[in-house]
């Protein structure tokens, strides 16, 4: 049989339990990721008896009352709070999503709440996102046209506008990147589905030049081709986009080209 050998800090055990305040009849568990790289210890799972009576409705919103109330030392990113930046993805009960636009009702049981996977964390919720980031510059994500620009700006039929919705609306969250096994397996080439959704972004859209640059610099047996269609990225996108589709539209062109 083949032998496995884990990582020493890649194993978790159960960490404190912080109750809710005495008289607090509505309580909902939260079970949080912590790993402090600094401190040599593994991971632990940290429980938080919040009081909902006293809580906004969406897991951010119970994520910040324990960081602001329980432990100042628990650490995640968020801005918006509006489902816009992408800040605050993190495995929620077992789905990449947004902790802003999760709300906690939808949750049956104790709120499990951890780092998106497959990715080095920083700190409890943080992962490192420099990797996706490097890959995202290197499909040149801004307009690129040779023909000198209008005295205005460079217009659009109704028709070809439409070809951008779905794309547009990305925010980079990285929740389908994170989701994805040929990602998890390849990430150093492969560019993954919310990197790709954005090149189709670019390919797809009329006053861009630059599609034959665009084709050949993904033309590659990794960078495109890893994607085996098993579509996770589109089941757990939480703004409803379908990455999947994004990158058939690629292959597609790459046929039309050949």
């Amino acid at each position: 049989m083949v032998e496995l050998s884990l990582p020493a800090n890649s194993t978790y055990s159960d960490g404190k339990t912080v109750a809710a305040p005495e008289g607090a009849t509505n309580i909902k568990k939260f079970r949080v990721y912590r790993y402090d790289p600094d401190s040599g210890d593994n991971p632990r799972i940290d429980s938080f008896e919040v009081d909902l009576d006293k809580c906004g409705p969406m897991v951010l919103d119970g994520l910040i009352k324990i960081k602001n109330e329980m432990d100042s030392t628990l650490t995640f990113r968020r801005s918006c709070r509006e489902g816009v930046c992408g800040s605050c993805a993190f495995n929620i009960d077992g789905t990449n999503t947004l902790a802003c636009t999760k709300s906690i009702s939808e949750i049956d049981g104790d709120i499990k709440v951890f780092p998106l996977p497959h990715m080095p964390v920083i700190k409890d919720l943080v992962p490192d996102l420099n990797g996706p980031y490097s890959q995202y510059r290197s499909i040149e994500p801004w307009l690129q046209a040779e023909t000198p620009a209008p005295n205005r700006e460079r217009l659009q039929s109704p028709q070809e506008r439409e070809k951008l919705d779905g794309l547009w609306e990305c925010i980079l969250c990285f929740c389908c990147q994170t989701s994805c096994p040929s990602y998890w397996w390849n990430g150093d080439r492969y560019l993954g589905p919310a990197v790709l959704l954005q090149a189709y972004r670019w390919i797809a859209d009329s006053r861009d030049e630059a599609m034959g640059k665009r084709l050949d610099n993904l033309n590659d047996p990794f960078r495109l081709y890893r994607c085996h269609t098993i579509m996770n990225c589109t089941n757990t996108c939480p703004k409803n986009l379908n990455p999947g589709q994004a990158i058939a539209e690629i292959k597609s062109a790459m046929l039309r080209r050949a």
